[in-house]
């Protein structure tokens, strides 16, 4: 693993500037490293882990920072709940650890240094510093994935019975005999404007 100054510059340059959420992001993904016993994320160990993201924020980038998990490589998972948090999965072991911001971190941080103006320099600051278990709640979960969500899954790719596009990872719906994308099972996130 690199340190945390190393990994806050990678962050900063990935995400185009150095803010709270990416500290905070740099600490969670090297805490979930530590804890699962991964020495090397984008190294020897690159395809031991796939990541649970719970937030599309900053934190999010510098998660991919430390971890080397991408969407585009199936090791980084996005599930929208809005909550400061992650989930590291070691494929290797079958371990995961959750790991949640704490709440207290916030007004933790105004008191460790009121001397800043900026809530966002006063988080930067105490992030750095605070120890692990002031920084995060933590639990040791159980992740079913199955085969199709492991990176490098190579599975059938069918096609849309309504729209005739091409489906992979088994993301079709099966209704009234037919096989339907999501968007024409009406789960669509837009609206044709033809």
């Amino acid at each position: 693993m690199k340190t945390l100054a190393a990994y806050l510059d990678d962050a900063a340059v990935a995400h185009g500037h150095l803010c709270a959420g990416q500290v905070l992001g740099v600490r969670m993904a090297m805490f979930g490293m530590k804890k699962l016993g991964i020495e090397d994320p984008q190294g020897k160990d690159r395809k031991r882990v796939v990541t649970f993201v719970e937030i599309d924020r900053c934190a999010t980038d510098a998660i991919m920072v430390v971890t080397g998990c991408r969407l585009g490589k199936r090791a980084l998972k996005f599930r929208d709940w809005g909550k400061m948090a992650a989930t590291f999965i070691d494929l290797e072991s079958g371990r995961a650890i959750r790991v949640a911001a704490t709440e207290s971190s916030k007004a933790l941080a105004r008191s460790m240094h009121p001397e800043l103006e900026s809530k966002n320099e006063q988080q930067m600051r105490a992030y750095q510093e605070m120890d692990d278990d002031q920084l995060f709640h933590t639990q040791w979960v159980k992740v079913d994935l199955p085969a199709e969500e492991f990176p490098g899954y190579k599975g059938e790719r069918i096609v849309c019975s309504e729209c005739g596009e091409g489906i992979s990872y088994r993301r079709e719906i099966r209704r009234e005999g037919k096989i339907l994308c999501r968007a024409c099972a009406g789960e669509r996130y837009w609206t044709a404007l033809e």
